[in-house]
């Protein structure tokens, strides 16, 4: 079989070669054949407000009260929101906020619970 590495992003073992860099058809990660995975990882680390890491599943509490654009609804101080999911962008959490629904939220306004 393929002696190519598992993607870094979602651990795919279907990963092919396009000249020096791999791709992932699962996700549509791509990265380049010379680039060490553990080095892939570091640089996706989210810190929140207080600089702690955090990752895929934690609680988080909201640390200012924010207004959600295109509604008068407002996520209070003191919010507590389970099993953040990180992503890449200008808003690093896609959550669930009870009462409110699907939301993203940036990193900067957050501390882990």
């Amino acid at each position: 079989m393929s002696d190519l590495p598992n993607c870094p992003k979602c651990d795919s073992e279907y990963v092919y070669q396009d000249d020096n860099i791999l791709i992932c058809p699962e996700c549509s990660y791509e990265w380049s054949a010379d680039i060490a995975t553990d080095k892939v990882e570091a640089s996706v680390e989210i810190l929140d407000a207080n600089g702690n890491v955090l990752q895929d599943g934690d609680t988080v509490t909201v640390i200012k009260d924010l207004k959600v654009k295109g509604s008068s609804l407002v996520v209070k101080v003191g919010t507590k929101v389970k099993n953040i999911r990180l992503v890449e962008g200008d808003h690093d959490i896609d959550c669930k906020i009870d009462g409110i629904g699907a939301m993203k939220l940036k990193a900067q306004f957050v501390k882990k619970a």
